[in-house]
């Protein structure tokens, strides 16, 4: 009777065991994603419906906890100047509030370093500093849902937020765009870390009028350049999220646009979130004039398959269910993506506990940002990232045993601009601190911000070395919104108006005292330095952000790390030599690709260290048909004295092609070490569908029988190896 008993009991606790787990059938992990957000859609009210529409994927009811957005373009923000913490009250003023974070190089100086895995860790570690910041009982902050990456293409180096892309070629982005979505949602099969939300679908690369404008161009450019990193995001990266863009496509607000439904969500299978941008309701109303009013607009963006606003909307909302111009099916249908991340995220599960990242912030409470290992990998990335544009006569690395003082000069040497999509890093290094760190007390470092009553020639003529630091204000030099006081700064909805560097005339100053000057340029986007170029010895360029910006600069100066940073756009000799701003056609005259006038720095430029030649390409076939692939091969030798990376790049070409094709294409790339006198065989594997061009009749991707030129070097310029194949029916 006794046995009858336990069994009993052990049967009615397993059973209880069970229920716990989960109360509702969308907690039930043994169904399906569909049949598990079918019941939560048909257990929510309206009003839970309505707000779901907003960037939060809470329902409390049903007990689903709050979660939103966070910033993340190179690291997580809480803080910094667009302050991202919020504010919090003292002595009863509202102050911002600010939560440190792990601070990396902007993403254009994440696109110089071409190295994929490198960027998918930097994603890693700003995805587990939000999951530590919006778990951790002390602090809750933030959003699992990371604004990142920026998947846009710096078609023009006058954009005012060309800082936060990658770069203008959409093979590059794209690769890079992958590797920071894994880093960001993790290798777990059914987990993510955290969501990446891409931004902003689409050709959204001018900020002037940016609210009102149409980018223009056609179907072939949609699918071979703008959207092409959106579409591998989702498609390899398995992002399934994206924020749509203010601009119009074509006259038609992409807010609205009938591509975030047939093609983001039908075609390349965005089952996700589809989100304004901020305000974007309001602007389609005010600028874009596109409905008579923001009821109208508000049905339309809902029908249009997008399911979280940015701005005020349910009061519109609730007038056009009213209206009957919106329906409730309408809204399921758009929110349904919400919570298909929602249920990636782990928040639909009845049991949080099994989560594989439940533990962060949790039981593991160490806070991250201030973990060694993690800021040594910043230093690192920023050394990666440094772009060694000049280098005559070997004036760099500098030789700490042959140097007995240096002169530290320029409005960037004893700062850390901090972006406006920047965290707070919890501790900053200068460029002088980190040359000062790097020569400690055997080396005299004299330091001077600018030329005044003379100050910074003086320090110049004294020491053997001169580095000028100079480059532009993130936000130009004052927070003030659509506003920079220098027309070669620019920023979120202010384009640059120059290209010219106004602090190049301080190099200039300093050249004539001291002939061994180096000009270190901290910039978020390209200048025209053509006299710098023609006359200072040496020229690095990184760009503003990262935290340990001056120990990373100091390795390279002083040769701890041999730089091979490229180039990730083209940097043209004049502002005269791009095509109208508002050009979306690219083919006009834009990037590499169609560039009609020889460049300052080609795109994927950089010199290093050390030497390296190739040889002995070849390739698996000289033929490759239409459903096959292909593997090109080469030698790669450092025939230098010292270990140093490589970044060999291969290049396509279509010189028979009936359509107009670029001049040419990156189809690979490799960041590689490798030991001076060694060689080392780079392969890359090439699809027959990578040589495919988009067809405006068929609407498909075609591949053209015919030759193609392959071609393998450092640069797009400096291409040492060519090879032809045949593709064949």
């Amino acid at each position: 009777m006794r046995k009858i008993v336990m069994l009993v009991m052990c049967i009615f606790s397993l059973n209880i065991a069970s229920f716990a787990q989960y109360i509702h059938p969308f907690q039930d992990t043994a169904l399906s994603d569909e049949e598990r957000i079918s019941n939560l859609l048909s257990l929510m009210t309206i009003d839970e419906k309505i707000n779901a529409l907003s960037t939060n994927l809470g329902v409390p009811r049903l007990g689903i906890r709050n979660t939103g957005h966070s910033e993340g373009l190179h690291g997580m923000s809480l803080g910094g100047p667009g302050n991202w913490g919020g504010f919090q009250t003292i002595n009863y003023q509202q102050v911002p509030a600010v939560f440190y974070t792990t601070t990396f190089s902007q993403a254009y100086g994440l696109g110089e370093t071409w190295d994929t895995q490198l960027i998918k860790k930097v994603a890693e570690i700003e995805a587990n500093e939000v999951r530590f910041y919006t778990q951790n009982e002390k602090y809750k902050k933030g959003g699992l849902v990371m604004r990142a990456p920026n998947a846009d293409l710096a078609r023009d180096p006058r954009w005012g937020r060309t800082e936060e892309s990658f770069g203008e070629d959409p093979f590059l982005v794209s690769q890079l765009s992958v590797a920071f979505i894994k880093g960001l949602q993790g290798d777990n099969p059914k987990y993510w870390k955290s969501a990446s939300l891409m931004k902003h679908f689409l050709a959204n690369s001018n900020e002037d009028g940016r609210d009102s404008t149409s980018s223009n161009f056609d179907e072939r450019l949609f699918h071979e350049y703008y959207a092409y990193p959106f579409q591998r995001g989702i498609e390899d990266g398995g992002s399934r999220a994206f924020m749509a863009s203010y601009n119009g496509w074509n006259g038609t607000a992409m807010t609205v646009h009938p591509v975030l439904k047939e093609i983001t969500r039908q075609q390349w299978g965005n089952n996700g979130i589809i989100c304004t941008d901020g305000g974007a309701l309001d602007l389609l109303i005010t600028s874009h004039k596109a409905y008579p009013s923001h009821v109208e607009g508000a049905a339309a963006i809902v029908k249009a398959g997008v399911g979280q606003f940015l701005d005020n909307y349910k009061p519109y909302v609730y007038e056009a269910l009213k209206q009957n111009i919106l329906s409730e099916k309408d809204i399921d249908e758009a929110i349904r993506g919400n919570f298909f991340v929602a249920l990636r995220l782990g928040l639909l599960d009845g049991d949080q506990t099994h989560l594989p990242y439940s533990n962060i912030g949790v039981t593991d409470t160490v806070s991250p940002w201030l973990n060694k290992e993690v800021q040594d990998f910043v230093r690192l990335v920023t050394a990666k990232s440094v772009v060694l544009l000049k280098n005559e006569k070997k004036l760099l690395p500098l030789d700490k045993n042959k140097i007995k003082s240096i002169a530290v000069i320029g409005p960037r040497a004893d700062e850390i601009l901090l972006d406006w999509y920047s965290g707070t890093p919890p501790y900053t290094v200068s460029i002088l601190q980190g040359i000062k760190n790097a020569v400690g007390n055997n080396i005299e470092v004299y330091y001077e911000a600018s030329n005044e009553i003379d100050k910074a020639s003086i320090a110049a003529q004294k020491a053997d070395i001169a580095i000028v630091c100079v480059g532009n204000h993130v936000y130009g030099t004052d927070p003030k919104w659509k506003y920079s006081p220098v027309p070669s700064d620019g920023r979120e909805a202010v384009d640059r108006k120059s290209l010219s560097l106004e602090q190049e005339d301080l190099v200039k100053i300093i050249n004539k005292v001291n002939p061994n000057t180096i000009m270190l340029l901290v910039s978020s986007f390209p200048f025209t330095i053509n006299w710098s170029q023609e006359n200072i010895p040496a020229i690095l360029h990184v760009t503003n952000n990262s935290q340990e910006l001056g120990n990373g600069i100091a390795d390279v100066l002083f040769g701890d790390f041999n730089p091979a940073g490229r180039t990730n756009q083209t940097w043209v000799k004049s502002i005269a030599d791009l095509p109208p701003m508002m050009d979306y056609n690219i083919r006009n005259g834009r990037t590499y690709m169609y560039a009609k006038e020889k460049p300052l720095y080609p795109f994927g430029y950089g010199l290093s260290y050390t030497d390296f030649s190739y040889s002995k390409m070849s390739t698996s076939s000289s033929t490759l048909k239409k459903a096959e692939n292909i593997t090109v091969s080469v030698n790669v030798k450092n025939t230098g004295k010292l270990n140093g990376e490589e970044v060999v790049q291969l290049y396509v070409s279509f010189p028979n092609s009936r359509i107009s094709r670029p001049i040419k294409q990156l189809k690979g790339f490799e960041r590689i070490m490798i030991e001076s006198g060694k060689t080392e065989t780079i392969k890359f594997n090439i699809k027959a569908s990578d040589l495919a061009y988009w067809d405006m009749d068929t609407h498909l991707y075609e591949i053209e029988a015919g030759k193609v030129n392959l071609m393998i070097g450092s640069s797009s310029e400096n291409i040492q190896l060519t090879q032809q194949i045949t593709i064949t029916e």
